[in-house]
C-alpha cells in the first residue's frame, strides 16, 4: 500500500509515520514545508493543479494529512486548516489515483460540552474559537467532498513530543524551571479544566487503523475519560520527585493531591470556572469513543500515567 502523509513532521505526523514505517506493506511518501519531506509543498499556497500532478505521478492508494496549524490568528488558521484541506479534497477530486483520505480534526470542532458528558459524532458542533472554526470548516469540506473519506476527531493528544506552549506542556516547564531554581513552592493557575487526554503513540495507531478500514465519516479519538489538569500536575509533580508544595491559585486551598483512575466522592465539575479556555471547549470535555471501537477496532492502550512520564522525561533532559 503505498500512502502519502502530509505534515509527516508535524507532532502527530511524526508517530504516525514511525507506524506506518513499521509496517512493511506500506510505501511511505511524505508531503511538507519542511526539508526532511520527500516533497516540499506548502497547502496554504501551493494550487491543486500541482498537487493533482503529483499525486497522479505517485499514485498512492492512502493519503493522509496531519498538517495544520493550533496557534496564529483566525486569518493564519484558516490558511493552515481550511484552505490548506479545500486544496487536498480539490487535488483528489481531479486526480485519477482515487486515494482514500484520512483526515486529522479535533476536539475542539464540537466546542463546550456539558459537564459530565461524553461527546459522540453526532452531537451538534458549536467550536468557541477560530482554531475549532477552522478545523470544523476543513472537516464539512471533507464530508461533503464525495470522496473515500474518514475524519479522525482527536481530543487532547499528550505523551511524547508534546508541545511545550500546550497545557501540559507548561505544566512540565514550570516544574523544570522551579526544580532547576530550588523553589519549594509552585504556584499554578487554570487547573479546574478537565480534558480528555490521549497518548500521541495510540492516535498513530488510530490512524494507521483508519488507513486500513472502509470506515467513513466522523470518528472520535480519546481515552473516553475527562482527567482534571490538577491532577495531571499532581502526577507530572510525583513522577519529577518535586519535594515542593504545589498550589493553585484559583482553586481550593491546599497542595495538589492526584485522583487520577480514583473517582471524587462529590463530583466538582459543575462549578462556575472564570479562567480562559483557550482551545474555546470550556470547562469539560469527554469523548465517546465507541464509533472507534466498533469501525476500527481501536482502544487506547497507553495510560495518562505513562503519557506525563514520557512528557517529564524530554522536559527533565533540559534541566
Amino acid at each position: 500500500m503505498r500512502v502519502l502523509l502530509i505534515g509527516a513532521n508535524g507532532y502527530l505526523g511524526r508517530f504516525v509515520a514511525d507506524r506506518l514505517l513499521a509496517d512493511p506493506a506500506v510505501q511511505l511518501t511524505a508531503l511538507g514545508r519542511g526539508d526532511d519531506a520527500d516533497v516540499r509543498f506548502d497547502l496554504a499556497s501551493g494550487s491543486p493543479g500541482a498537487l493533482t500532478r503529483f499525486l497522479d505521478a505517485v499514485h498512492p492508494g492512502v493519503v493522509i494529512n496531519c498538517a495544520g496549524a493550533t496557534r496564529g490568528g483566525a486569518r493564519e488558521l484558516t490558511r493552515h486548516n481550511t484552505i490548506a484541506v479545500a486544496t487536498v479534497c480539490e487535488a483528489l477530486r481531479r486526480s485519477g489515483c482515487g486515494a482514500r483520505l484520512v483526515q486529522i480534526g479535533c476536539g475542539a470542532e464540537y466546542g463546550p460540552s456539558q459537564p459530565g458528558s461524553s461527546t459522540a459524532e453526532d452531537a451538534v458542533p458549536r467550536p468557541g474559537g477560530p482554531y475549532g472554526v477552522s478545523k470544523l470548516a476543513a472537516t464539512e469540506l471533507v464530508l461533503g467532498s464525495g470522496l473515500d473519506a474518514v475524519v479522525l476527531r482527536v481530543f487532547s493528544p499528550a505523551g511524547p513530543g508534546t508541545p511545550a506552549g500546550s497545557p501540559l506542556g507548561r505544566l512540565a516547564e514550570a516544574l523544570r524551571r522551579a526544580m532547576q531554581s530550588g523553589d519549594g513552592e509552585l504556584k499554578l493557575g487554570g487547573l479546574g479544566v478537565q480534558r480528555d487526554f490521549i497518548d500521541v503513540r495510540d492516535v498513530a495507531r488510530a490512524v494507521h487503523a483508519a488507513s486500513l478500514s472502509a470506515a467513513q465519516g466522523v470518528i472520535n479519538i480519546g481515552s473516553g475519560r475527562a482527567v482534571r489538569l490538577r491532577d495531571a500536575a499532581a502526577v507530572l509533580a510525583r513522577v519529577a520527585g518535586y519535594g515542593g508544595a504545589l498550589h493553585e491559585l484559583d482553586g481550593p486551598p491546599g497542595p495538589l493531591r492526584s485522583t487520577i483512575g480514583h473517582p471524587r466522592p462529590e463530583p466538582d465539575h459543575a462549578a462556575p470556572a472564570a479562567y480562559p479556555y483557550p482551545d474555546g471547549c470550556g470547562s469539560w470535555q469527554q469523548a465517546d469513543v465507541r464509533t472507534a471501537r466498533d469501525r476500527l477496532g481501536w482502544r487506547p492502550r497507553i495510560n495518562l500515567e505513562e503519557s506525563l512520564a514520557d512528557i517529564w522525561m524530554e522536559a527533565a533532559c533540559r534541566i
